[in-house]
């Protein structure tokens, strides 16, 4: 697809979403209903996974795993599906020079055909590329490292990727690791530190170009040792567009504090402690945990 075909997609689809509910309306609705359960599908070398956060090293062919699944992507997303449960993400681990990119791709769109605007997508996303996302049924296409560059925010790639994806249809991952007491965003598989640090200014400047947050605490994702308390309390704090919390919850007790410091009202995926990943936590309970904040 050429770069002017998906510019024109993207209008196209942003017309369309914006004819049936204002910007405005839409973020307003999704944050006073309540806690919104995020799922995930996180696909490394054409299978479904778990992994510890902060393992993955694409040039050693290595990573932490603790859940490697035996059905394929399009499997969950159908289960998603059924549940009626959206605006979970599909992450792509894998980058492009990868031998094992175009399997994973592959299992991602058995996902997004599963499940039409249902499921989002990250993972090497760009303006070249995010029209196929888009078109192949991702309600969102989620970025990191197109937009973080050298170490800080190109505004430059993040006004491209907005023009081609579309304000509404386009989520900042703001995925971070604690640095000298502060949470600075990496990029690259979460292997390099950004100058950036996650605070509510970043937050107030970045919110113009996005429909929603996606952030992961990685010193904790994938251990299921409890939430980044720090973190969640400065974006409980914030609370003015959508923004789902990943990263260490691994009981009940984690998603209550997680509702404690968030103010009741941050999106939240689990990962290896989901009873669907082998965990203990059962998919049903996880659910219905947000709508009795």
């Amino acid at each position: 697809m050429e770069s002017a075909d998906i510019l024109c997609f993207s209008s196209d689809r942003l017309f369309d979403v914006g004819r049936k509910k204002s910007y405005h309306e839409k973020n307003r609705r999704e944050k006073e209903e309540y806690m919104r359960f995020r799922p995930c599908i996180d696909i490394h070398n054409g299978q479904v996974k778990q992994i510890v956060g902060g393992s993955l090293q694409e040039e050693k062919g290595k990573v932490r795993e603790n859940f490697v699944s035996g059905q394929d992507a399009g499997f969950y997303a159908r289960f998603y599906r059924e549940s009626k449960v959206k605006g979970g993400h599909i992450i792509l681990l894998n980058p492009e020079t990868s031998p094992y990119f175009q399997a994973t791709k592959e299992q991602a769109m058995k996902a997004l055909a599963e499940y039409p605007g249902g499921l989002q997508i990250g993972g090497g996303i760009r303006p070249e590329n995010a029209g196929e996302y888009l078109q192949a049924g991702a309600s969102h296409v989620i970025v990191t490292s197109y937009v973080f560059r050298d170490g800080r925010i190109s505004w430059e790639n993040l006004e491209r990727l907005e023009k081609s994806a579309g304000r509404e249809n386009l989520v900042l991952d703001l995925s971070c690791r604690k640095k000298d007491g502060q949470y600075y965003i990496v990029t690259d598989r979460w292997q390099k530190f950004t100058d950036e640090c996650v605070t509510e200014e970043l937050l107030d400047r970045l919110q113009g170009y996005a429909d929603e947050f996606l952030i992961h605490a990685v010193d904790v994702e994938g251990k299921a040792s409890g939430i980044e308390c720090g973190l969640v309390e400065l974006l409980g704090n914030w609370n003015k567009i959508p923004v789902t919390y990943a990263g260490g919850i691994g009981s009940f007790e984690n998603l209550k504090e997680l509702s404690e410091y968030g103010k009741h009202h941050l999106n939240y995926t689990i990962g290896s402690a989901l009873d669907l990943f082998g965990g203990s936590m059962k998919f049903e309970d996880v659910l219905e945990f947000g709508k009795k904040i």
